[in-house]
C-alpha cells in the first residue's frame, strides 16, 4: 500500500481496532444499528452452529453395519434412524450458509457505499468491521472442521441412496418432508465442496461486485486488502503480537487474513497472487508459516484449494513454492 495507506494501516493498529482482542467490543453508531442488529443475530447463531459441528460424531457404524447386512431389516432400520437427525442437522448448516451470505452482503454495503473510501470506512465502522472480522473467523473455523470430517458426507450419501432406494420401491420415508430432492441436490452441492461456507463467501462477494456496477471494484478490493494488511502487520510485528493474550486471538488473526485474501482473489480481476496485488502474499504465507502447523495446515490449504488465481501464469514461482 502507498506510504498514505500505511498511516492509516498503523492508526487502525494503535485504535485497537476490530480483532486485536476478542474483548475490544466495538459499539456500532447510530448509522450502524440496523446492519449491526442484523449481523448480530447471525454470529449469536454462529457459536452453536460450531459447537453442533465440533460434536459431529456421524452414523459411520450403523452405515456399516447396515450396509454389511443388506437383509437384516433391524439393521437397516438402526442406520436410517441414526442418519436423519445428522442429516436434519446438515440442511440446518446449509440454511445459515444462506443466512450467513445475506448478513456479508449487508456489510460489504455498509463498508463500500459512497462518499467514504474503504480507509474512512474501516476507521469510521469499527462495530461492521469487527462483525466482517467475526463473520470470517466463523466460516474458516466451521471449514476447518467439516474438512476434517469424513463422516458428514458419507452420513449424507447413504442418506441419499437409501431415499433413491426406497422411491423405486414407491415408498416415501417420513424425513423425504424434511430434505426433499431438491434441497437435498443444493445440499448435495454445498457439501461436496472442500471448504463450503468460504464458498459460499467468495460467490456472494463476486455477485455483490458484479450487481454493483456503479460502485468501482477497487472500493472492495481495496476494504478487504486493507484488512489483510493489518492482520499481517499485526501478527509479524512483536510489538503488536506481544498484546495477543492468547492463542486463540492469534488463530482468530490468521484466519480473518485468509478469508479476506480469498474473498480479494474472487473478486479482483487479476487475484491476490500477481505482482501488482495489493496484498503482500509472500508475507503473508510467511507469517502463517512461522506458526505450529497444525494449527496453520487447514488455513494453507484454504489458500491452496480455494484461491482461484494461485495456479495462474502471473503467479510467482516463489509464491508457488510457498505454498507447495
Amino acid at each position: 500500500p502507498t506510504h498514505n495507506n500505511t498511516i492509516i494501516i498503523t492508526r487502525l493498529i494503535h485504535m485497537d481496532l476490530w480483532f486485536l482482542s476478542f474483548k475490544a467490543h466495538a459499539q456500532p453508531t447510530e448509522a450502524e444499528t440496523a446492519v449491526w442488529n442484523q449481523v448480530s443475530a447471525v454470529l449469536e447463531e454462529a457459536h452453536g452452529i460450531l459447537a453442533e459441528l465440533q460434536s459431529y460424531n456421524g452414523a459411520g457404524q450403523e452405515i456399516r453395519e447396515a450396509i454389511q447386512n443388506p437383509n437384516d431389516l433391524q439393521l437397516q432400520e438402526k442406520a436410517w434412524n441414526a442418519v436423519c437427525p445428522l442429516v436434519a442437522k446438515l440442511k440446518r448448516f446449509y440454511e445459515f450458509s444462506l443466512r450467513l451470505e445475506n448478513a456479508l452482503r449487508s456489510l460489504l454495503e455498509a463498508l463500500t457505499s459512497p462518499p467514504y473510501a474503504p480507509m474512512q470506512h474501516l476507521e469510521r465502522e469499527q462495530a461492521l468491521a469487527k462483525q466482517f472480522a467475526e463473520i470470517l473467523h466463523f466460516t474458516l473455523s466451521f471449514d476447518e472442521l467439516k474438512m476434517t470430517n469424513p463422516a458428514i458426507q458419507n452420513d449424507f450419501s447413504y442418506y441419499r441412496r437409501t431415499i433413491s432406494r426406497n422411491r423405486l420401491n414407491n415408498q416415501q420415508l417420513e424425513a423425504e418432508n424434511e430434505v426433499n430432492n431438491e434441497m437435498a441436490n443444493r445440499m448435495s452441492l454445498f457439501y461436496a465442496e472442500a471448504t463450503p461456507m468460504l464458498k459460499t463467501l467468495s460467490n456472494a462477494t463476486t455477485k455483490f461486485v458484479s450487481e454493483n456496477k456503479t460502485l468501482p471494484i477497487e472500493d472492495t478490493t481495496d476494504c478487504l486488502s486493507t484488512m489483510a494488511c493489518v492482520c499481517r502487520v499485526m501478527l509479524e510485528t512483536p510489538e503488536y503480537r506481544c498484546r495477543f493474550t492468547n492463542t486463540d486471538t492469534m488463530l482468530f488473526c490468521m484466519r480473518v487474513m485468509v478469508g479476506v485474501i480469498i474473498l480479494y482473489d474472487h473478486v479482483h480481476p487479476v487475484g491476490a497472487f500477481a505482482k501488482t496485488s495489493k496484498i503482500d502474499m509472500k508475507g503473508c504465507i510467511k507469517v502463517l508459516k512461522e506458526q505450529p502447523s497444525n494449527s496453520v495446515e487447514g488455513l494453507l490449504n484454504a489458500l491452496r484449494y480455494t484461491t482461484r488465481h494461485l495456479n495462474d501464469d502471473s503467479t510467482s514461482k516463489q509464491i508457488r513454492a510457498l505454498l507447495q
